[in-house]
């Protein structure tokens, strides 16, 4: 019984393993198809890399795409941190929870509902929807996320050290940027590098936000598919997988490491 336990157990676990990542495998593998028709197979080629280089609007949402991240995970990372300084340093103060509450909408609400009402307050105040809207959309969405990461180092984080900079002379600045942030700088950079991930592959929010020459890679990618799947397609959703792949996997080791050192 416990064989068949343990060999049930493997099977579910690959085949739901090959249902998520197998679809993958297959379009990495087709965007090295030397054949224009991406259901056969052509031989072995990158002709469709370099074809991504002679494609100018990819390369334009691309580079958007790069900006509008970077920006809005700095946004998220700076908010984010103030706001998980704020939940674990006061404990007790008037709107506490309803702050909390603020902080982890995000995380929970629907992408459409953030990006309807980002859509209505824009449209309301009379901006202009383009990069900056988009920015701002996506450091709202992942500000949240920032918070999680940085507020789990704080919950560990020792404060005889603050206070022994503090009775040293240290000003409430000095203590910070030369005592706290130097210490949980492994966390506020795995949550830069998740709210970059999560900015960089944005489809719902973007749609509602963005405007004429603020077309991100998500968008562009989903607006050609719906004409049909291209090699190029391929292409530049594997180049994707792989930013995110990284971004993700560097993220882990600086949290581990951060683990490990909390730990010792």
């Amino acid at each position: 019984m416990n064989v068949r336990s343990r060999l049930f157990d493997a099977t579910a676990l690959t085949l739901g393993f090959a249902f998520l990542y197998l679809p993958i495998v297959i379009l990495i593998v087709f965007s090295f198809n030397a054949s224009q028709l991406v259901t056969v197979w052509g031989g072995f080629s990158t002709r469709w890399y370099v074809a991504i280089l002679q494609n100018r609007q990819l390369l334009d949402s691309a580079w958007m795409t790069v900006q509008v991240a970077a920006l809005s995970a700095t946004i998220a990372t700076t908010i984010g941190t103030l706001a998980a300084l704020a939940l674990t340093r006061y404990l007790r103060f008037r709107g506490r929870m309803l702050f909390t509450g603020m902080v982890y909408a995000p995380l929970v609400m629907p992408e459409v509902i953030t990006g309807l009402s980002l859509l209505l307050l824009f449209v309301s105040l009379g901006i202009d929807r383009g990069f900056w809207t988009v920015s701002i959309a996506h450091a709202t969405f992942t500000m949240g996320f920032v918070a999680v990461v940085v507020q789990s180092r704080l919950v560990t984080f020792d404060m005889a050290l603050e206070e022994a900079a503090a009775d040293l002379g240290a000003t409430p600045w000095q203590v910070f940027f030369l005592i706290t942030l130097p210490l949980i700088a492994p966390a506020v950079l795995a949550g830069f590098l998740l709210a970059f991930t999560l900015s960089l592959d944005d489809l719902v929010i973007a749609s509602f936000t963005t405007g004429p020459g603020a077309t991100t890679l998500p968008m562009r990618i989903y607006s050609q598919v719906r004409l049909g799947v291209t090699p190029e397609i391929n292409a530049i959703s594997t180049i994707m997988i792989g930013l995110v792949t990284v971004a993700v996997i560097v993220s882990a080791l600086v949290t581990k490491r951060q683990a490990l050192a909390g730990k010792g």
